[in-house]
């Protein structure tokens, strides 16, 4: 492409291109501040019980995630944001009642979490965003399938067993846009509820 054929945004000239870190954008279930307090005291009990070389996720970090879109570069974010944007609205889902019942790690992922033992509403809502995705012409990122899960350790060198804990309960009645870019916090671009 030459340079006078790069499309312009406004305001810029053709060789002006917004330049910074990518936006790493995800759909996900959003705890309220109750639950990240029970979540933070399931992983300090799990920690004294493993020890471990893992770092520990910060409770404002915790969610489920439901569908990653990606790490969009910084000229995409509108663009990509607006498209997810109009699929979330068209997503009409129950209200689904969770229960984080037990904690593990996925094999070589360094990851510890924990996890619902049922969840077919929830794969309902999985389901139904990526549907609306495509149909706004935004695919989410390929995965092998949909394991919910909410990491509450990071870059650990030993896989913790599946280990049951002490039940969580989670009324999830919304779903959230998030926009990460590392080192800064978590932003939320967007809100959608779920039908009661």
């Amino acid at each position: 492409m030459r340079r006078s054929d790069q499309p312009s945004l406004p305001g810029l000239a053709p060789t002006e291109v917004p330049r910074g870190p990518p936006h790493r954008l995800f759909f996900a279930l959003w705890p309220d501040a109750a639950l990240r307090e029970a979540v933070a005291g399931t992983t300090e009990a799990l920690v004294r019980l493993h020890p471990n070389d893992g770092r520990r996720l910060r409770a404002d970090r915790y969610h489920m995630t439901l569908q990653f879109l990606g790490d969009i570069p910084a000229p995409r974010r509108d663009e990509v944001v607006a498209r997810a944007t109009g699929a979330a609205q068209a997503v009409a889902s129950a209200a689904v009642d969770l229960v984080l019942d037990h904690a593990g790690g996925f094999p070589n992922a360094r990851v510890w979490w924990l996890a619902p033992a049922a969840a077919a509403e929830l794969r309902r809502l999985w389901d139904a965003l990526g549907m609306a995705l495509l149909h706004a012409g935004q695919k989410a990122k390929a995965s092998p399938g949909f394991s919910p899960h909410l990491t509450i350790v990071r870059d650990v060198g030993a896989r913790l067993p599946a280990t049951p804990v002490a039940p969580l309960r989670w009324r999830v009645d919304r779903f959230v846009l998030i926009d990460s870019q590392p080192p800064k916090p978590y932003r939320i671009v967007g809100e959608w509820p779920l039908v009661r």
